[in-house]
């Protein structure tokens, strides 16, 4: 009990102290509860949508025996209306209703702007039938009757402002429609972000399919009493258990949710980055602890004096922590949840709507946060209390904050030495593999132990580094520069573990900067080497090219060709008799123009001729294929034929690596018409000095298909850099709670620093030191702090990304590119964070009085 009150008071009379480590708590904890929160209402919110929109019995066109997906042919696949028939006739059928169902569709207003969603979600388009009713009700006008009437959802006539008497334009691979809105329809169930139109039955089998009378799925209710497995197998015996696909409610959510593994991933990188911002806050507890007993030491040893054993002490410290870890952890849960409710209204703003009715906490969500805030934080203060059970009786007669064992700090560097070493031995290791996959073990290692290493090593680097950015940065400053330097250097240990938070963030930062600048510089030099195309044409969203778009671009004048592009899916059988369902690319004769691909073996050209192929140099070498060979290929949904190896394409580069190649001619030959995949991109090449008038043309013949871009050669490298800068952008947003956990840290360093120095500070007022002298010493001490910090964090991410991108050069990114700029302006800005860090505890220390200050002990 009197450890429990001595712990109790301690905390109470620190608890400023305290203050910043327990922010540093929550924070942490907030982001691993909001990332948990955020994630089971999204698969909350989508359970109840799949289970709501679930018939009990689902029939649908059969998959290929190969499990694999069909080749996009820019409409689905379809079930004949006379089944509809025959599973109404089935035992145990309360009702069958035929729906249609596209995805392939592109949505536009009067001014030809896309109605679809900005999240990477669906634009929908189907009948409107009853089963819609089991998730949408009509809030305005009616559903639609005929070719010129159409229905949208309530969020996306919000989103867009339409309204009643709107003409849209739906452009399908069947050709365009125009029709009016009649209604909208509004959700009981949350819409997590997809855009949906409804027509008339009719309307929806001629316009979304092109072949009237059909569907692309049947939805089955059972009568009471009647299981949906039941339903199923009476559904299977009335239309053939193996002509389509069948699945119960349970299982077609099931399907549903197995697409939705993104969720999974954007879990589990999310709480990743927790854990660095829990790694940073290890060092801001353990600096805090750390300086807390050796504040203490007097206390401390007047507590042994008086019987006080040293496990009394430790568990006293180990208490303050614990306390430490309730209070900041019980904080974070409840900020986790209030995260989770921003992280969904900022996707509401994006598009994606997520309703706070289904806001989830389970109930492992707060345990979670609950146990991992309050063991990190014990266990970064058990070190600190082994310090302070290890203080003798004797202590109470000696000044506080005694220097530590010389004998430890040997111990610490020797063993700091050893783990670089080990990281750079592994880097390098990583750095000259032959396989990505041997590589990337190594990396993992070399990142882990280096990283360790320079921690552990931090002491003895500040003592050199510190004087190394004292001459530049300290010494103009005179003797207050001095005093800064002296300060920062000592006690070695705590700047180095102040250092070694930021240092964690800044390394992260500057590996992604190296291998974000490295993918863009590899893209950008092997498009100029192998791309003599001048436009590319492609699908925002992964839609194949309608035939109407591509003719409208094979029309624009100035070109001097036009290639399609198109993926065919096979199965090929090598001439040592293995056989893969594999893709074939399918273009025109001019696409060797338009990407130069080097051989080892053959022309790239002669791919193009009839009854030949090309295969790249890896799959060559492994199924012992040379020019002159044929192999065996069976055309999903068409014929079975051997296609002659005209080239062995050079697997040296990344784009169209490992690709086989066949003329579009050679598909068409081989596939029924309505079995020919559609073009996924098309490339042009302009004609001699049209390229100007040519590119303003095909973007003007375009702009009637919004979902396709048109990109130049400049445009293409543009639209790369932007798409990895976006990607890093948003990696960076999630390093910066890193990054303030770490800033957090210095604040505190520099705040216990203050008080501990509290009698010299007071001395050095009486002996003529301004007010802003000694907050300019201090503020220089912080910067000099986050600049050691961020010049090893920087370095360290750079070896670490130069590591990483000798990988990638083994898929084809070869250049090494590091980016100054984005390294300078990171370590200028670690100055500036350095100044901030300082302003509250150089502030409270221009006040203190200067009698109290030399009266304190």
């Amino acid at each position: 009990m009197t450890v429990m009150k001595t712990a109790r008071r301690n905390f109470l009379a620190h608890k400023g102290r305290m203050a910043l480590s327990a922010i540093a708590v929550l924070l942490s904890v907030a982001f691993v509860c909001g990332t948990l929160v955020f994630t089971d209402t999204m698969n909350t919110t989508f359970d109840k949508l799949f289970a709501v929109t679930s018939a009990d019995v689902t029939v649908s066109p059969k998959e290929p025996a190969d499990g694999e997906e069909n080749p996009n042919r820019g409409r689905p696949q379809v079930v004949p209306g006379a089944a509809v028939e025959k599973v109404r006739g089935a035992e145990g059928v309360k009702s069958a209703e035929g729906g249609v169902f596209s995805t392939a569709v592109t949505v536009v207003n009067s001014k030809n702007e896309n109605m679809g969603s900005t999240t990477g979600a669906p634009t929908i388009a189907g009948n409107w039938n009853d089963g819609e009713l089991k998730s949408m009700k009509i809030t305005s006008g009616r559903a639609p009757r005929g070719p010129t009437e159409m229905m949208v959802d309530a969020d996306t006539a919000d989103k867009h402002h339409l309204k009643l008497g709107d003409e849209l334009r739906t452009i399908a691979i069947t050709g365009d429609v125009r029709a009016k809105i009649s209604g909208i329809a509004s959700f009981t169930v949350t819409n997590p972000g997809a855009a949906i139109v409804y027509f008339d039955t009719a309307t929806a089998q001629e316009k979304l399919l092109g072949a009237p009378g059909t569907f692309t799925h049947i939805n089955v209710t059972a009568k009471d009493g009647v299981s949906d497995e039941q339903l199923k197998k009476n559904v299977a015996a009335a239309v053939g258990a193996d002509t389509y696909k069948l699945q119960t409610a349970k299982e077609s959510t099931a399907a549903n949710k197995k697409d939705m593994g993104f969720l999974d991933v954007m879990k589990y990188v999310m709480l990743g980055f927790a854990g660095i911002a829990f790694l940073v806050g290890i060092f801001l507890i353990f600096n805090t602890f750390s300086m807390l007993v050796a504040q203490r030491t007097r206390e401390i040893g007047l507590m042994r004096a008086i019987g006080s054993d040293r496990g009394q002490i430790n568990r006293s410290v180990l208490l303050e922590a614990l306390l430490l870890g309730l209070v900041g952890s019980a904080a974070g849960v409840a900020a986790g949840v209030g995260l989770a409710v921003g992280l969904m209204k900022l996707m509401g703003s994006m598009g994606m709507h997520l309703s706070t009715g289904d806001l989830t906490v389970r109930w492992t969500t707060p345990v979670t946060g609950l146990l991992l805030g309050t063991v990190v934080t014990v266990v970064a203060a058990y070190v600190p209390a082994r310090r302070a059970g290890k203080v003798s009786p004797m202590a109470a007669l000696r000044d506080a904050g005694t220097p530590g064992d010389r004998k430890a700090g040997a111990v610490r560097a020797v063993l700091g030495l050893v783990l670089t070493g080990i990281g750079a031995a592994a880097l390098f290791l990583a750095a000259a593999a032959d396989k990505a996959s041997a590589g990337s073990l190594w990396l993992a290692v070399g990142v882990l132990f280096s990283l360790i290493g320079f921690i552990v090593i931090g002491p003895l680097l500040a003592g050199v580094v510190v004087r190394l950015l004292a001459a530049p940065v300290l010494r103009p400053f005179g003797s207050v520069g001095r005093l800064a330097e002296r300060n920062a250097l000592r006690n070695p240990r705590r700047t180095g573990a102040t250092a070694a938070a930021l240092m964690i963030g800044l390394a992260l930062v500057a590996c992604l900067s190296v291998v974000g600048s490295s993918m863009v510089a590899s893209a950008t030099d092997e498009l100029d080497r192998t791309v003599g195309a001048d436009y590319i044409v492609s699908s925002q969203g992964g839609q194949p090219l309608m035939p109407q778009a591509e003719q409208a671009m094979r029309g624009v004048k100035g070109l001097d060709h036009v290639t399609a592009y198109r993926e065919v899916e096979a199965r090929i059988t090598a001439p040592d008799g293995t056989t893969a369902q594999d893709q074939l690319s399918a273009t025109d004769p001019s696409y060797a123009q338009d990407v130069r691909r080097k051989t080892s073996a053959g022309q790239h050209k002669d791919a193009y001729a009839a009854g030949s192929m090309a295969v790249g140099s890896e799959y060559a070498a492994k199924h012992h294929v040379k020019v002159g060979d044929e192999l065996g290929v069976a055309f999903n949904g068409g014929k079975t034929v051997k296609l002659k190896v005209a080239a062995i394409t050079l697997d040296e580069g990344n784009l169209d690596k490992g690709v086989k190649y066949i003329s579009t001619a050679t598909a068409e030959a081989n596939l029924p018409a309505d079995q020919l995949p559609r073009p996924f991109m098309l490339l042009a090449k302009a004609e001699k000095g049209q390229a100007d008038s040519a590119y303003t043309a095909l973007k003007a013949a375009m702009a009637e298909y919004p979902q396709y871009k048109v990109l130049n050669q400049t445009d293409y490298k543009k639209d790369l850099k932007d798409q990895v800068g976006q990607l890093l952008n948003m990696v960076y947003g999630l390093l910066a709670l890193a990054i303030i956990v770490a800033v957090l840290g210095v604040v505190n360093t520099l705040a216990l620093s203050v008080v501990e120095r509290t009698r010299e500070i007071g001395l050095m007022r009486a002996i003529g030191l301004s007010r802003r002298q000694l907050r300019r010493m201090i503020r220089l001490e912080s910067v000099v702090i986050a600049l050691f910090g961020a010049l090893l964090g920087l370095g360290l991410g750079m070896g670490w990304g130069a590591t990483a991108q000798q990988l990638l050069a083994l898929q084809g990114l070869k250049v090494l590119e590091i980016p100054w700029a984005t390294i300078a302006s990171v370590f200028a800005g670690s100055a500036l964070v350095g100044l901030f860090a300082a302003l509250v505890p150089a502030f409270r220390a221009g006040r203190m009085n200067v009698l109290n200050a030399i009266a304190s002990e």
